[in-house]
């Protein structure tokens, strides 16, 4: 395939957990932190139990927006993140790598509603999940055997997907920890709008949204018409002011790792902005609705279906 017709979602199938447990243990070995293999794997496998119901105490991932394919995907564009940064001259200490990758992992474990939770979805948890999911991830690290202070660097970087909090209000224990909370930060929002659905996907966050009481959207089609001011006015400011623009650095993973001269995010946001705004124009326009046939990919899936314990 000619490198100028590649997308990002050309690379591997994020509906697939084996394959993005394959690519991202690829990208451990380019980082030179193939030491920390074992141990990723089995948080991802701890993960995708979690999310299917078999983890002890939990009942199965019921939010269609966060769910399981969005959490691998934010892991794999952690990891693709951090493998761009390093081949941009940063260095990273490998613990500090598989923290940041676990981050990104647990970030939505507190939309997981406990056995005994059958009120809902876990989507009424939205506002302040990162709490506990952060609950969780020193629930899950501390049976595991890991030190405190990687676990309290681990919340640090998890508090850094929460979109409302100013990084100047996160403790971080050192600067290459502040960096991975960047880059953590960065790869949650990334992956949700680079996705090839997003648009699709933005009535299910609306339900998610309206479940949660969040204020703001009377219907689907208000969010799908606000998205293009949430992605310029909060989204971009974030990634590029508060996060430092930082994700900048993705295309010298791409470089390397594919050997395309590219950013795919970049350009799969530009894509989906784009189209949204036309999309937006031609609704207004002819004075209707937000015409649904105009989204331009078909159904929604979620790796939900494909989740099963993986492995090397």
């Amino acid at each position: 395939m000619p490198e100028k017709n590649v997308k990002l979602y050309d690379l591997l199938d994020s509906q697939d957990p084996q394959a993005v447990l394959t690519e991202i243990l690829h990208i451990l070995a380019l980082l030179g932190a193939d030491g920390q293999r074992d141990r990723f794997i089995s948080a991802y496998n701890d993960i995708l139990n979690l999310f299917k119901g078999d983890y002890p105490g939990y009942r199965a991932s019921n939010t269609r927006y966060h769910n399981l394919e969005h959490t691998i995907m934010v892991t794999l564009g952690t990891a693709r993140l951090i493998h761009g940064c390093v081949a941009g001259g940063m260095g990273f200490a490998p613990d500090n790598i598989l923290t940041g990758l676990l981050a990104a992992l647990y970030h939505d474990a507190g939309l997981i509603q406990k056995s005994r939770d059958r009120k809902g979805t876990g989507a009424k948890y939205t506002i302040g999940h990162e709490k506990r999911s952060v609950a969780f991830m020193r629930k899950n690290m501390d049976e595991k055997g890991y030190p405190h202070e990687q676990m309290d660097d681990c919340e640090q970087l998890i508090k850094c997907t929460n979109i409302r909090m100013p990084l100047a209000d996160i403790a971080f224990r050192s600067d290459e920890i502040k960096t991975l909370g960047m880059i953590v930060g960065s790869a949650d929002l990334l992956s949700q709008i680079a996705d090839r659905k997003y648009l699709e996907k933005l009535a299910l966050l609306f339900k998610e949204f309206e479940e949660a009481g969040l204020p703001g959207f009377d219907s689907e089609e208000e969010l799908i018409e606000k998205t293009e001011g949430f992605y310029k006015n909060v989204a971009r400011k974030r990634l590029t002011l508060e996060m430092d623009n930082i994700s900048i650095n993705m295309k010298h993973h791409f470089k390397v790792r594919w050997d395309i001269d590219r950013d795919l995010y970049a350009e799969a946001i530009a894509n989906n902005i784009g189209y949204l705004k036309s999309m937006v124009r031609k609704n207004e326009a002819g004075g209707r609705k937000l015409d649904r046939k105009l989204m331009k990919r078909g159904a929604i899936g979620g790796a939900a279906s494909a989740v099963r314990k993986v492995g090397r």
